[in-house]
């Protein structure tokens, strides 16, 4: 790979993280506008308010950037950062097209996991950073839930790896067949449920209960630092949709595939994060208990069962 195109593709990236997480954004307003029947502000940008979420961003940096007088505030400054970056390697990894992909490594697969699993270390810093007991029980809570449920995940994607024979995202999508719809489906299921959870999206988000914790590790933050959790959390929406869609969706694969293939990846995606959306205001938070028996008693058995359902299929047919 030659400096120009390393410079291209990193600039794509970079540019469809700060874009897309903001289109999800609007759509999540939107979505819970009309479901539940308060529109909210139509005026910023002209039709159906299209620019609200800019001129929230605008406010929010010009916001008084607020640090605890007991703050750790090396720690506390960078929290947010660590949260969100993440996501951004993870994003490099994801092909959304054939050879469309920021950083196409042989392992994609779990290397998008692992960039996720570091996500948590910048709640873990400001919980513990914020020297508020609100915050540090939301930054536990959400180290806790990433340890229940980042098992079923890698399990689920170790058995859409193994039926395609490679730990590559692009080989996988490769290898995808119309039946894998079917033959993966709890896999599918645990990893979308995993996936909520690792993102903290209702009816997983205990660790930022507003009714239980004030606003978990965010608690303390303000201004920009504020909205760079905010923007942490669409950020993973994409990547989740994004993910989900290159593993149990065919990604690229679609009538036309050659020349609309970002087009098929990024609607099957959307579809994703919509669904995500609704779940927001349809269903109700779980206790926390409920949560972790969710986990280890349901998801962890049916991840495996796929795991060694795949292997059988894989012996007896190759």
């Amino acid at each position: 790979m030659s400096v120009l195109e390393a410079v291209i593709r990193s600039v794509a990236v970079v540019a469809a993280f700060l874009v897309l997480p903001l289109l999800v954004g609007q759509t999540e307003h939107k979505f819970m506008a009309h479901m539940q029947g308060r529109l909210g502000p139509m005026y910023a940008g002209g039709w159906h308010g299209w620019a609200q979420l800019i001129a929230d961003a605008a406010k929010f940096v010009q916001k008084e950037d607020v640090i605890p007088a007991a703050a750790d505030r090396g720690v506390f400054r960078i929290a947010p950062a660590v949260a969100l970056i993440p996501y951004m390697a993870g994003l490099a990894f994801i092909p959304i097209g054939d050879g469309i992909v920021g950083a196409d490594v042989p392992a994609s697969a779990f290397a998008v996991l692992a960039a996720l699993g570091v996500g948590i270390l910048g709640h873990l810093m400001g919980g513990w950073a914020s020297a508020n007991k609100y915050s540090m029980i939301g930054a536990m809570r959400g180290a806790a839930q990433l340890v229940a449920y980042e098992l079923p995940m890698v399990l689920a994607v170790a058995s859409v790896a193994l039926a395609a024979g490679t730990l590559s995202l692009s080989g996988i999508v490769e290898q995808w067949q119309p039946w894998w719809l079917l033959w993966q489906l709890p896999g599918a299921i645990v990893f979308f449920i995993a996936a909520l959870a690792e993102i903290n999206r209702t009816p997983f988000d205990m660790p930022i209960a507003d009714s239980e914790i004030v606003f978990g590790a965010f608690t303390e933050y303000t201004g920009l630092r504020f909205a760079f959790f905010l923007l942490a959390e669409y950020a993973g929406i994409v990547v989740m949709a994004l993910l989900f869609t290159v593993l149990y969706l065919g990604g690229w694969a679609g009538p036309l595939a050659a020349s609309l293939g970002v087009v098929w990846t990024l609607l099957k995606a959307w579809i994703i994060a919509a669904i995500i959306v609704w779940m927001r205001v349809s269903w109700p938070r779980l206790r926390e208990d409920q949560l972790h028996r969710l986990a280890w008693v349901w998801l962890i058995p049916i991840a495996l069962f796929q795991l060694a359902l795949t292997a059988v299929v894989v012996v007896m047919t190759r």
